[in-house]
């Protein structure tokens, strides 16, 4: 997210800190209580959060002085492509990577950061958590497409521009949590969320991957399926890849509902 002035360009920090105060939620072991370190880095143009963990990381020292273990979070590709490094920065849930001091600062009117691990999932240690449930979620919905063959078929079926477009959109979720840390529905697994909806629609789009339709159909007929889905909209509004959640929820619950109605004449 950039700041911008009032005429859409992006606005600059025109009186910058001397040094920032970055807060960070902690703990040491799953279970542990919780706690918060206080440090302190001078400023410097052009950083992002990952950049401001690393120089804490040098210096692991409080602003009180006091000596602690360098904060542990995940990072990877730095590119805002893998999803792993998502935390909460002042209480939006967002990639790290992308996360710009300067336009943090604008955002708050401060010099002070607050970076915290993501809620909805497992946490490990300090800001690193377990996403294992989201993969857990494509395994259900079967989000692959199953190989039909080694030998030489031919080209492939043509397919529209337009679903082309759509499947291209689906295609870029990273599987970064951020959709399922905003939505109000998910918790203790009772909602498979948004990020795997997405991946039906975008698999029975696919014209092989029609062959497994109603098996992730029928996966989202479950107790924790499609109909949990309260329409808060909230995932669509966090998406960094600004993915048509909302789209593939409606256009996914009308597939469930005909398979539900429907479906037996298939079999």
């Amino acid at each position: 997210m950039t700041a911008t002035n009032g005429n859409g360009q992006k606005a600059r920090l025109t009186n910058p800190p001397e040094k920032i105060r970055i807060n960070v939620k902690r703990r040491e072991k799953p279970g542990a209580p919780q706690y918060t370190d206080t440090f302190e880095i001078p400023y410097r143009r052009n950083l992002n959060v990952i950049s401001v963990l690393m120089d804490i990381r040098k210096n692991p020292v409080k602003a009180d002085g006091t000596e602690t273990t360098p904060p542990v979070w995940d990072m990877n590709c730095l590119e805002q492509v893998c999803g792993i490094c998502t935390m909460l920065i002042n209480g939006k849930v967002r990639q790290s990577c992308s996360a710009l001091i300067d336009d943090i600062l604008l955002e708050s009117g401060g010099s002070e950061i607050t970076l915290e691990p993501m809620t909805k999932f497992p946490n490990v240690r300090d800001l690193k958590v377990d996403r294992t449930p989201m993969f857990d979620h494509l395994k259900k919905v079967h989000a692959w497409v199953e190989l039909d063959g080694t030998h030489d078929l031919g080209p492939g079926p043509k397919t529209s521009q337009d679903t082309q477009q759509e499947r291209y959109a689906y295609s870029r979720c990273m599987t970064c949590g951020c959709c399922l840390e905003a939505c109000p529905q998910y918790h203790d697994d009772n909602y498979i969320g948004p990020q795997a909806i997405a991946q039906v629609r975008l698999f029975n789009m696919h014209p092989t991957g029609k062959m497994d339709r109603d098996e992730r159909l029928d996966a989202l007929m479950d107790d924790d399926g499609i109909t949990n889905c309260g329409n808060s909209q909230n995932c669509v509004q966090v998406c960094p890849m600004s993915l048509p959640l909302t789209r593939a929820i409606y256009e996914t619950n009308r597939e469930v509902t005909v398979h539900g109605l429907f479906g037996w004449l298939r079999k």
